[in-house]
């Protein structure tokens, strides 16, 4: 038997091996929720000119300026620059215009009444110079950095590449991924159940995790047990697919053949077997032209476990985002630990008064027992030792 990889060793090994998925130009609006892959920086001064910010008029402020101001004309947003003609003048102004030459301050039209061809200043109108003036350059200047590379672009980043000119944008190329779920037992989520079966759910709680995280080409696939039909569609899913994320088949049963059908298809084995708990048979290997494989046990916590410590990661990291700092969470009651292994233990954490985040541990009676984990929101991670850990320990914290 060989040996337990470690679970440090398993996340360098996959960072190690794991190829980028590259990028690609996209028209802008084909790039909402995708991952940035250039620097964006500001094509011009923002704002571009000293900039109106109320309806109303525009003047030159001074000490004992007069209360009625002649209408000179009118400065529109949009319109070329106009100029004061005079100090005891006004340009009637609208929000967003730009402000015209030799005014240096702005009076909102709710502290005006209009006399004709004037304007009269209220009583209670205390004008300042500068006032509802947005000033040229005050938000960044020319060529500062405004997006940077790894970047999910979300409603605010596509208003910054619009504002900027980008017409067209470098973003992370989106990986083809199949999830294969393996097992004569397996049947459709709408077929009706057999003796002995139960319904396909690791491939559809994976690609809900993978669809959450803005990946968009995935498809679902089975495979029967059946050695030379493992072998084909496996063939066949290296083929179309730059990932395949296969679930159960991989553990050291008499019909687990998707280790030997992977080696057939020339992917090599990176690592087989970590040491944890759940989801010790963990397989990872890179195929001939460079398709990452995860393959998953097939017990549904352990698959769920293995894809959110090590396969979400990893596909996030090779579309170029940057790898946040671990969450830690403290302990609210003493857990069982494995003498051998790391333990993942699923847990809901909450905000106490004192504001640290606690981790209240709901551990899953078997690695098939799924129906408690809608009450947690992710699991702890434990490492090995005697007995148990304490209540007050400080854990890593992985969210589904």
């Amino acid at each position: 038997m060989s040996e337990l990889t470690s679970v440090s060793q398993a996340e360098a090994l996959i960072a190690e091996h794991m190829p980028p998925f590259g990028s690609e130009l996209v028209p802008l609006d084909e790039a909402v929720g995708r991952i940035l892959r250039q620097a964006v920086r500001a094509e011009h001064d923002h704002p571009p000119f000293d900039r109106v910010m109320m309806d109303g008029i525009a003047t030159r402020w001074s000490q004992g300026m007069p209360r009625r101001l002649a209408v000179a004309g009118a400065q529109m947003a949009g319109m070329p620059r106009q100029s004061l003609p005079s100090g005891d003048a006004c340009l009637e102004v609208t929000t967003g215009a730009m402000l015209p030459a030799g005014c240096d301050c702005v009076i909102p039209i709710e502290q005006l009444r209009r006399d004709g061809g004037d304007y009269l200043l209220s009583d209670e109108c205390q004008p300042q110079a500068g006032q509802f003036i947005h000033r040229q350059a005050t938000d960044c200047a020319q060529g500062s950095l405004l997006l940077s590379p790894g970047m999910r672009l979300g409603p605010a980043e596509m208003a910054l590449l619009a504002a900027n000119g980008v017409a067209k944008v470098e973003v992370a190329v989106m990986p083809s991924i199949a999830i294969v779920s393996t097992g004569d037992e397996l049947v459709n989520v709408d077929a009706p159940l057999g003796e002995g079966q139960i319904r396909r759910s690791n491939d559809t709680a994976v690609r809900a995790m993978l669809r959450l995280e803005g990946f968009a080409r995935v498809a679902m696939e089975h495979i029967v047990d059946d050695e030379a039909a493992t072998r084909e569609r496996i063939a066949e899913l290296l083929d179309r697919h730059d990932v395949l994320l296969l679930s159960g088949g991989v553990s050291m049963g008499q019909r687990d053949y998707v280790p030997a059908a992977l080696a057939a298809q020339g992917v090599r084995k990176v690592f087989h077997r970590i040491a944890q708990k759940p989801g010790k048979p963990m397989w990872f290997g890179i195929g001939p032209r460079g398709q990452a494989v995860f393959a998953l046990p097939g017990n549904p916590v352990s698959a769920l476990v293995c894809a959110t410590r090590y396969a979400r990661p990893a596909l996030l990291a090779a579309q170029g985002i940057p790898v946040s700092a671990p969450e830690h969470v403290v302990l609210d009651s003493e857990v069982d630990i494995n003498p051998t292994l790391v333990s993942f233990v699923p847990a809901r954490v909450q905000t106490d008064a004192s504001g640290r985040s606690m981790a209240y541990p709901v551990p899953s009676r078997t690695s098939g027992d799924f129906s408690s984990l809608p009450r947690t929101h992710g699991f702890i991670e434990l490492p090995s030792g005697q007995g148990k850990a304490p209540a007050g320990t400080v854990a890593t914290f992985y969210r589904w």
